[in-house]
């Protein structure tokens, strides 16, 4: 419901908060860690929010689904306390994080693309011809070993690391993505979900997913920055003009 703000009526707590489905003390809380502006009090110490509160509010909640709550909460920060330009450097690095995002994503399916499970009845490999192979040092992957990402196991008699086909598999794609120039603390993840799609084939559909869920988060980031910079120009206005009917910070 439109209050009649020209009769200069504000809006309540509880008026933002419905029109959201959120709880009074939300609201309250939002304005407490800056994420709304500081409300005016009427006599009796009530708060009351005005169509810029409103908006706030819609750009913070259109910001959540595209930066998170923690990134969209300090981009609000920075845009009530003046520092725009550290709110657009906080937004930049959320899109840096989704470029490098797309380009693992790229770089998983480069080194997927030709890499096929090793067969079962090949047997097992130990770490000296595995390294051979790969032109590698045995010590590099004892390294890769004790970061987490292959986990061969042990001969009983002789001590020896034995490699199976799975691991053999997994010791291929590190490869790969490191000839690529990626981080070990980056490759783990990218292991941990080959491992539990139980296999390289069973990765098309979480490949499909990933892009989906990028995809989807870029247009979240959109709808975001859309909502924000409604919200600036809605504070570059005269506070009067705010509050006229039709003007560019609705309700």
């Amino acid at each position: 419901m439109r209050r009649n703000l020209q009769n200069g009526e504000h809006l309540r707590p509880v008026d933002l908060a419905r029109r959201h489905g959120l709880s009074t003390q939300a609201i309250r809380n939002y304005e407490a860690d800056g994420i709304l502006p500081a409300a005016d009090r009427t006599p009796h110490g009530y708060r009351t929010y005005t169509p810029l509160h409103a908006q706030a509010l819609r750009a913070f909640l259109a910001l959540v689904p595209g930066h998170g709550h923690q990134t969209a909460a300090s981009i609000m920060q920075a845009v009530n306390r003046d520092a725009t330009e550290d709110a657009l450097r906080l937004i930049d690095e959320s899109h840096a994080q989704l470029l490098d995002d797309r380009r693992t994503l790229q770089a998983v399916e480069a080194a997927l693309h030709d890499l096929s499970p090793v067969p079962q009845e090949r047997g097992d490999t130990f770490v000296g011809p595995l390294a051979k192979r790969l032109g590698i040092r045995p010590a590099t992957l004892r390294k890769w070993e004790r970061a987490g990402l292959v986990h061969p196991r042990r001969d009983p008699q002789t001590g020896y690391r034995v490699y199976s086909a799975a691991d053999v598999r997994d010791v291929l794609l590190i490869h790969q993505l490191r000839r690529g120039g990626y981080l070990l603390e980056q490759i783990s993840p990218l292991i941990a979900q080959v491992r539990s799609a139980g296999g390289i084939a069973p990765l098309e559909s979480t490949l499909r997913d990933w892009h989906a869920r990028l995809s989807a988060l870029s247009r979240a980031m959109l709808t975001g920055a859309a909502a924000l910079d409604a919200y600036l120009d809605c504070r570059q206005e005269p506070p009067t003009s705010r509050e006229r009917k039709g003007g560019s910070c609705p309700l």
